[in-house]
C-alpha cells in the first residue's frame, strides 16, 4: 500500500479494525488496501459483534477468539483515533518468548470506556493460546 500510494515508510503506520466477518471463511474478496488477519485471541475483555466494541468478559472465561481483523497501512498524520484502545498484540499468552520479546504490533479496538479501564483489566491480543 505504501508503494502503491508512494508514502514514505517512516511516515506510515498500521491501523486495524475488527470486521463483521466471524471467521476467515466468510471473507469473499481481498481488501483494497492491507490484509485480513484471522486467528487472533483476546484476553481481559471480549468483542461484542452487535455493538462492534470491547465489553467486559464473562466470569471464568479467560480467552475469546476475535473476528477477522483488517490491517490497513496509512499515513501516520491521517490516523485519528477516538474511542479506541491501542491494544498490544503478543505472540503468546506469556506476552514474551524465551528471548524476552513478544510484541508484534498494536491493534486498534473500539470502546466506549476510557482506555485506562482496559489497561487495568490487562487487555491484550495474542496470536497463540496456551491450550
Amino acid at each position: 500500500t505504501c508503494r502503491k500510494y508512494k508514502w514514505p515508510l517512516d511516515k506510515s503506520s498500521l491501523f486495524t479494525r475488527v470486521t463483521t466477518f466471524p471467521s476467515g471463511e466468510d471473507v469473499q474478496a481481498r481488501p483494497d488496501d492491507g490484509c485480513y488477519i484471522q486467528g487472533l485471541f483476546i484476553e481481559g475483555a471480549q468483542w461484542n459483534m452487535d455493538e462492534m466494541q470491547l465489553v467486559q468478559q464473562d466470569p471464568k472465561v479467560l480467552i475469546y477468539e476475535l473476528p477477522v481483523v483488517q490491517a490497513i497501512p496509512m499515513e501516520s498524520a491521517r490516523i485519528k483515533l477516538q474511542n479506541t484502545l491501542r491494544t498490544p498484540v503478543y505472540v503468546t499468552q506469556g506476552r514474551r518468548n524465551a528471548a524476552g520479546v513478544g510484541l508484534v504490533f498494536e491493534a486498534d479496538l473500539a470502546t466506549e470506556k476510557h482506555s485506562s479501564h482496559w489497561i487495568l483489566e490487562g487487555v491484550a491480543v495474542t496470536l497463540n493460546t496456551d491450550d
